[in-house]
């Protein structure tokens, strides 16, 4: 029995972890919302923690405007491709 929890838990768990992969999230910002896919983004910089304070994923610690315009833009200016200028992020 204690097997079939165990490996319930397991499931749910990796499953979680899974949808999370698909994400689309939605940011509030004054200048227009930005929404970030983040299926487009998994994997591109090799691991989660070039945006995640872990491997898995999960809290981005100081995320917020500053933080995103220097991990974010940097990031697209530094692979030439994606959005670098304000109204290709923010949408009224």
């Amino acid at each position: 029995m204690k097997q079939i929890i165990a490996a319930a838990a397991l499931t749910l768990f990796c499953a979680a972890g899974a949808l999370a992969h698909d994400k689309v999230v939605v940011l509030e910002a004054k200048n227009g919302n930005v929404t970030f896919e983040h299926a487009k983004h998994q994997g591109v910089k090799g691991d989660c923690k070039a945006c995640h304070d872990s491997e898995a994923g999960g809290k981005i610690e100081g995320m917020g405007k500053d933080w995103a315009h220097k991990t974010c833009i940097g990031c697209h200016k530094e692979m030439a491709k994606g959005p670098q200028k304000c109204g290709e992020c923010h949408k009224k």
